[in-house]
Order: C-alpha cells, then structure tokens, then sequence
C-alpha cells in the first residue's frame, strides 16, 4: 500500500493505477508522427495502422484467436454486447440468458423483445451463482437463436461453466455469446476452448487498458449486421459497409490513442501470467472473506470461502445502508469500493438483496495484502 494513497478497491469497474507503459504508450500516438489510421498511405498513417495492428495482434494471441482481424474495437463492452446482440437477432428469434446478467445484456434483449418481439428466457442462478444447468437444458430449444452469459458475475465473482453451455447452445444450433467483461486478463478467456461464437471485452478493467477501449471476438462465419454505418477508409466507393473485417464493424475514426494504451496493459498481463494474476486476487478475496466473516451480522455474496471465483466480494451488513458504508469507507479511511445495484438487479434478485443492494470489493493484480487488512479492519469499526 502506497503511503499517503487511497486504497483503491473498485477494480471490478475499472483498474487502476494502471501501469506506467500504458500512459507512455498513449503520450508516444499522441505527441507523436500518427495519423488517422486507415486513411493515408504516409508513414504518419501508417504508424498508427501499426500500432492498431499490434494490439490486435496481441488480443488474438491472449484469446486463442487465429486471425486477429475477427476481433473488432469498440468503445467500451457496452457496444461490442449490443452490435452481437442487435447484430445476430431478428425479429421474432428466442434467446437464453442468465440471472446474473449485466444491464449491458439485459437491456438490449428488452428493447429488442419491446420493438422486435424476439422471446427471451432467463435461467435461474442459486445464491452462490450456480447456474441452473437442468433449466438452461430445458429452455434452449431448436427455436433457440443466441445464448449469451456473463462468465463471471460482477456481482456475485461466481465463475459460469462457459464450455458446457457452449456445448449445450451449439448442440441446439444456437449462438454462444460470453460476456468476459469481468474475466478477460484475470481469467483464461479461449476462444478454441470455450467454443464461443462471440466474446465481447473490456479495454480497461483486468487488461489494464484506459477507459474507452473494448473490442468483440466474432467467428469468422459468422456475419453480423453492423452497429455503426460510416467510413472505414476502405471501399469509399461503395454505398454499404465493406465486407471485409474488421473494417466491417469498425465505422469512423478509432481511438488509437486508447488502443495504444490497450497495447501496452496487455504486454502487462501477458507478461505477468493470467494463472499468476488469478491466484493473487483468489488469495485476497479469500483473506477479505476470512476477515469480513468475523464481523457479525456481516453477510457475503457468491460462492462460499474455498470456492472459484474472480477477485470481488459483495457483502451486506446488518443494520447499514449499503451506500452509507461506502460513504464511510471513503471519508473516514479513504478505501474506494461500490455500493447499490451494481447494474445488475437480476443478479441482486438472485442473491436476494434486492431493495437493499450490496457494498463490493473488488481487488486487481496490484492489490496488496495490506489494503484487504485495512478494509477488514474498517468494517470492523463500522460495525461496531
């Protein structure tokens, strides 16, 4: 813990401090001889293609993908999930999903079924995050067009058997789409393991990247209908959006600036070990778990202690208002976390938290040992 610091523990919604090459990345596309990527054959323009073209190329190889340019940047999760989801669905389709959705997924599937009648089906998840396998075998039909699941609750840190659904959707002829917004550079996130047909992810959580940065995985038979219509700087001639990826999917001026930073938060992790990044923050929760528990009136969310889960941990405390710790923690002892609903209210129905929300910890892989003590000993002077 960095003397004089507040101790930062809201990794789940964005990393930070990040590391210092992602800043340095960012400085050299900006103070330096890049264009506008795409739209010149001068080495200014090219040295930004390039530097787009290396991360991409660094994305490929963390997600097992085996042509870089079936991954596509977006500006955030939030739009790489709605250009599979708006981009795979017609009118009248079924889809499956999960309790523990983000309202990144749950949104976009209630404005579809509003203004396109697609059906859409939740699967029950229990308080600890088990999903119920028997009902999602149930509910995912012949009929069925896309699964989508978060691999891992943002709420919860449960941890989703991606592989099996996958099976289960590819079994009925379905779509798989996974939401890795919670796993991807904390957790092994492969595309020829999982099978998936889509994976969307975050720039700037667990890879270290900048706000602002995002990209969507999509299987190179699969053809989506384009989020963003514009230019691509290629085929400006034609009236449709090219064919070709990614140019397909990647209308107007990309933020390279933000992909450079992505570029170096990924050298980071890459470097690192994702095993390693994961049995440190598995270790923290565990620690931040044992601590909490001892608190009475003090209750956890999720899987119990000893059980997989990403590095988060949701908590309620008996006779506080969840906001109102988080306040605390904050002014009193300057430990950053979040308190309410975390965009997820079908997670909180599932943990039973609902009208209440929940105060999350979530820690990332410069989290130390001595910032989980300090938070556990603030919520014991909080509950005392």
């Amino acid at each position: 813990m960095k003397t004089g610091s507040p101790i930062y523990l809201d990794h789940a919604a964005t990393s930070w401090p990040k590391p210092e090459r992602v800043s340095q990345s960012m400085l050299e596309i900006l103070n330096g001889p890049a264009a506008n990527s795409g739209r010149g054959n001068y080495r200014m323009a090219m040295n930004a293609g390039r530097t787009i073209l290396q991360t991409r190329t660094a994305l490929a190889q963390l997600l097992q993908v085996e042509n870089a340019n079936d991954i596509v940047f977006t500006s955030n999760t939030t739009e790489a999930l709605n250009l599979a989801i708006k981009g795979c669905l017609r009118e009248g389709d079924h889809v499956v999903a999960t309790m523990v959705e983000h309202n990144s997924v749950r949104r976009p599937l209630e404005y579809l079924k509003r203004t396109k009648g697609i059906q859409v089906d939740y699967i029950p998840v229990s308080a600890q995050g088990v999903l119920d396998m028997a009902e999602l075998k149930e509910r995912v039909t012949s009929q069925t067009r896309l699964v989508v699941c978060a691999h891992s609750s943002n709420l919860l840190g449960s941890i989703l058997p991606v592989e099996e659904i996958g099976k289960i959707a590819h079994a009925a002829g379905a779509l798989m789409l996974i939401d890795a917004a919670q796993t991807i550079g904390c957790y092994t996130v492969d595309v020829k393991q999982t099978g998936a047909d889509m994976i969307a992810f975050p720039g700037h959580k667990s890879l270290l990247g900048p706000q602002g940065t995002g990209g969507l995985y999509i299987r190179p038979e699969l053809e989506l209908e384009p989020l963003l219509h514009g230019g691509t700087g290629s085929q400006s001639e034609a009236v449709e959006m090219p064919k070709v990826r990614p140019d397909q999917y990647e209308a107007g001026t990309l933020n390279t600036v933000g992909i450079a930073g992505l570029g170096a938060g990924i050298r980071t992790v890459m470097e690192y070990g994702i095993e390693k990044i994961y049995q440190h923050e598995w270790q923290l929760t565990q620690q931040l778990m044992q601590g909490l528990l001892e608190i009475k009136g003090l209750t956890c969310l999720g899987p119990e202690l000893g059980m997989p889960r990403t590095g988060l941990v949701a908590f309620t405390l008996e006779g506080f208002d969840a906001a109102e710790v988080a306040f605390r923690l904050d002014r009193q002892y300057q430990i950053s976390v979040r308190a309410g609903y975390h965009c997820t209210p079908l997670g909180h129905m599932s943990a039973g938290t609902t009208g209440r929300g929940a105060v999350r910890a979530s820690v990332g892989y410069s989290t130390t040992v001595q910032e989980i003590e300090a938070l556990i000993t603030a919520m014991k002077q909080i509950a005392q």
